[in-house]
């Protein structure tokens, strides 16, 4: 098994979709352009770091709901990195689900997951503090990196917590 550059800890980076239109078909909903203006910041901070080696290409996961989709093309097309579909993500999935998954994942680097409130709150707060009942207030395209030995819960560290606003 390979090892990513922090030791030994994989990293697991959680980002939640940028600003979306209203909407009836809440899976339809498109990213607003504020919403690109965010993600765009966003992809452009992650492409610098990567550049630097500061962080590896993650493979980014993507909700299949519109807005995620799009915030996750974005990013994938700055940092040319892979991107799939992951269904299991969507707002009304299970934390647990996808720690599960998580878990069966190779150690071959990081993973990034483009995904929704409150999935994005519930996941960090259960990898981190072992439950989702403490779940972190995302705003949109806001990203947490995670690093943990193991993805189950209460073992990873949160490493960084970074927003749009904090970029501009």
């Amino acid at each position: 098994m390979s090892h990513s550059a922090s030791g030994g800890a994989r990293r697991l980076l959680i980002m939640r979709h940028g600003e979306a239109a209203p909407g009836v078909v809440d899976h339809a909903r498109p990213l607003t352009p504020r919403g690109e203006q965010e993600v765009g910041v966003m992809a452009r901070w992650l492409a610098m770091r990567t550049e630097q080696g500061e962080l590896e290409c993650p493979v980014v996961y993507a909700s299949p709901f519109v807005r995620a989709q799009q915030t996750a093309r974005l990013i994938s097309d700055a940092l040319g990195c892979p991107l799939q579909t992951l269904p299991l993500i969507t707002p009304d999935d299970r934390p647990s689900i996808v720690s599960d998954w998580l878990l069966q994942l190779p150690d071959d680097g990081p993973v990034m997951l483009v995904s929704h409130m409150p999935m994005v709150g519930e996941l960090t707060g259960l990898l981190v503090d072992g439950s989702t009942n403490r779940g972190v207030g995302f705003p949109t395209a806001a990203i947490a990196e995670l690093e943990a030995d193991v993805w189950a819960a209460g073992c990873a560290q949160l490493k960084h917590f970074t927003q749009p606003s904090q970029l501009l």
